[in-house]
């Protein structure tokens, strides 16, 4: 494919958030370095930058200045790409983006359907600057909002303009950041702290540790904004240690900030100083609630403490403390920089600017989307996501990580924003989007969520301790085939008991994937307890393995698997399972080349 406007290539854009890493980035980096300097094109620069997004695509490489996208690109491409591409002045067709749909290919990534649908404010820079370099961070307008709020705004004002531009925090509980930084700023005492929680640990999440990888300078910015407002000089950011990448990338960060000026003492030759430091959590769940989060910077074990006093008031060593997440952090310098009027013209009534979903499961495009609030999930799923793998399905998504909740079909068209979520019995959480299909079981998948936060309970509170494993204990029962009537109305009377007396967020939004699910799929349940069926054909204990003998040819392989010898059969004639040897392992199905082995 030739393209007659095809321009001369001066930059080549490698994706290096995680994902794209993990699939073998900087091999690719190293091999096209080689090639360049190879064929003498050294003057052409390879720059590796933070997620691009398209994880599902990975790895990425982007041509500038017009934005050719490749993906999937491995070091046996290189060669044949930069003979293609760069010499002859051809398109690679092979390793464009292919619609599953219309079967087109997207020359550049605005042609990607998964890109153009997006609003990329927040990620803007991801996947579009190397992280590890201020220069190209200023270069794309960073530290503008700084030197613009040190220059004409005073502390209050600052704050004024964050509640007029109606950001909420991203965390989780969408809390108006505004509000907060003002509760902080009105605390008595001189000593005051800015916190990042960058403890993102809901299973398939990745929006935090993506910003923080891709534009750390934006999240700098976003605190050292916070903290002229509120009258601190110190901040904290708390990351996990398994985001060794985004560590990484916030320590170089840090250090080019305070070697151009932007941190420490005196800044910018205001009277503002303020220093960073990270630190580096353990991964323990619980310490994604922020007092928690708090203990364990000092050292302590990490276990919420009884509110009140807020953090706003008695934080960090006793101190007024103001605690936002990554991604509400980055949304504070696009405030500044375009204005509050133009944040809060995107996004619902209540719900401004835009959210960064993480969308994992079983959808063809996987990978990390940033859209305005009040999308619905139907354009999310389906525009974005680009629909349910094999063809399948769309059966529920949940929505807020083990705290949120299960959306049915029905509420495919429901508005994103907190709100509406919180009505619909979930919650917008940090931003995980788990799609799933027919072939999901509900119940095993409240399950698997409830068997998560019981495990991460800190177990100081005995309602999240003791209730959470009451609740695992009767849906370990229910997918074993053991339910009994009444298991239902005990999981809702525990449910209510757990979310109105435990001490922190999360003993109290624990019992919400239960709750969902026995809002919108009560039926599952029922099924499971009284006609000890699993309708998704998930529980293995429930399941009845047979053959068709119609379709079974007696071949033999279904019995020459069977690893307890549960099959019996002549050759050339249908075989039979006995129920009472099968352990439901599933091999005599997988095996089977003519579909004749079901269950039901």
């Amino acid at each position: 494919m030739r393209v007659a406007q095809l321009q001369k290539v001066e930059r080549i854009l490698i994706c290096g958030g995680t994902g794209c890493m993990s699939s073998g980035s900087v091999k690719v980096m190293d091999a096209l370095k080689a090639e360049l300097a190879a064929r003498q094109l050294g003057q052409i620069e390879v720059v590796m930058t933070g997620c691009h997004g398209f994880c599902e695509q990975g790895p990425l490489v982007i041509m500038e200045p017009q934005g050719v996208f490749y993906r999937r690109v491995q070091v046996e491409d290189i060669s044949e790409l930069v003979q293609s591409h760069i010499i002859e002045g051809n398109i690679l067709e092979r390793l464009l983006y292919q619609d599953p749909g219309n079967q087109q290919r997207a020359i550049t990534y605005r042609d990607v359907p998964f890109y153009a649908k997006q609003q990329r404010e927040v990620l803007h820079n991801c996947g579009h600057i190397d992280p590890e370099n201020i220069q190209e961070y200023i270069a794309a307008g960073g530290y503008q909002a700084l030197e613009k709020v040190l220059r004409e705004y005073t502390p209050q004002q600052v704050i004024e303009d964050v509640k007029k531009s109606g950001l909420r925090g991203r965390g989780g509980g969408g809390f108006p950041t505004g509000l907060k930084w003002e509760f902080t700023s009105k605390a008595p005492g001189e000593k005051k702290y800015v916190v990042c929680n960058a403890d993102e640990g809901d299973p398939g999440a990745f929006m935090d540790r993506s910003v923080l990888e891709g534009d750390p300078h934006a999240v700098l910015e976003g605190m050292l904004i916070c903290g002229y407002a509120i009258g601190a000089d110190e901040g904290y950011i708390y990351v996990r240690a398994e985001y060794p990448l985004a560590i990484k990338r916030l320590k170089v960060a840090i250090a080019q900030a305070e070697a151009a000026g932007y941190l420490g003492d005196n800044i910018l030759g205001s009277n503002f100083s303020f220093r960073i430091k990270i630190k580096a959590g353990a991964g323990a769940f619980v310490c994604g609630e922020e007092t928690a989060l708090l203990n364990s910077i000092e050292g302590e074990r990490g276990m919420p403490r009884p509110r009140p006093p807020f953090p706003a008031v008695k934080g960090l060593w006793g101190k007024p403390t103001n605690i936002n997440n990554v991604e509400t952090f980055a949304n504070v310098p696009l405030i500044f920089r375009k204005g509050a009027d133009w944040y809060a013209a995107i996004g619902t009534e209540k719900s401004k600017g835009t959210k960064v979903f993480a969308m994992t499961g079983k959808v063809n495009n996987t990978g990390l989307v940033e859209v305005p609030m009040g999308i619905t999930m139907r354009q999310i799923i389906f525009d974005i996501g680009g629909g349910i793998r094999d063809g399948k399905k769309f059966k529920a998504v949940q929505i807020g990580g083990p705290s949120g909740g299960c959306l049915p079909e029905s509420l495919l068209d429901l508005p994103i924003d907190y709100d509406s979520l919180i009505a619909a019995g979930a919650m917008m959480g940090s931003g995980g989007l788990v799609i799933m299909d027919e072939t999901t079981c509900m119940v095993d998948l409240a399950r698997f969520f409830l068997n998560f936060t019981q495990k991460e309970s800190c177990g100081k509170c005995t309602p999240c301790r003791e209730g959470t494993k009451r609740m695992l204990e009767i849906l370990q029962r229910i997918c074993a085939g053991e339910g009994r009537e009444g298991d239902i109305e005990t999981l809702e009377r525990l449910a209510r008991v757990i979310k109105s007396t435990s001490l922190c967020g999360l003993g109290q939004t624990a019992p919400n994937p239960v709750l969902s699910t026995l809002r919108y799929f009560r039926d599952e349940y029922e099924a499971h307890i009284r006609e000890k069926r699993c309708p998704a054909g998930v529980c293995s204990n429930l399941l009845t393995y047979y053959i068709d003998a119609e379709k079974c040819i007696g071949c033999g392989l279904c019995k020459k698997n069977c690893p307890v010898g549960a099959i019996s059969g002549n050759t050339k004639e249908a075989h039979v399972i006995d129920p009472a040897k099968c352990i439901k392992c599933g091999v005599c199905m997988s095996k089977c080349k003519f579909g004749a082995v079901g269950r039901k």
